[in-house]
């Protein structure tokens, strides 16, 4: 997992999201675009398969996928998601993520 910007932004030229990471085979890629006290964007890629185990946030945090398909549970209730969907991750509720198909997806977790 790699932080593309820390405690910044993006330069100032305009990038497309899908393509901040490539896939890597058997893996889940992770990269920073923002981390400040008051919250965190996160962009992940997910191999078919990959997923990450049923875990809990202090925070809400939203998800929103950029290509591709996912299971997200969110306490013990499966949501299939695809390109183009959102769905709010409530704080201290159990969630869990699986690649149906591989999938790209933008993590907003907001601390307050």
């Amino acid at each position: 997992m790699e932080n593309i910007v820390s405690r910044g932004s993006l330069s100032a030229h305009a990038q497309k999201l899908k393509n901040l990471a490539d896939y890597q085979e058997g893996s889940v890629v992770s990269k920073t675009i923002i981390d400040k006290s008051t919250g965190t964007v996160t962009f992940f890629a997910f191999d078919k398969g990959q997923g990450l185990s049923e875990h809990t946030a202090p925070y809400d945090a939203l998800i929103h996928i950029i290509e591709g398909e996912a299971e997200i549970t969110i306490g013990g209730k499966p949501n299939n998601l695809i390109e183009g969907e959102i769905i709010i991750m409530p704080a201290n509720k159990p969630h869990s993520l699986q690649a149906v198909e591989k999938f790209k997806m933008l993590l907003i977790m907001i601390r307050s």
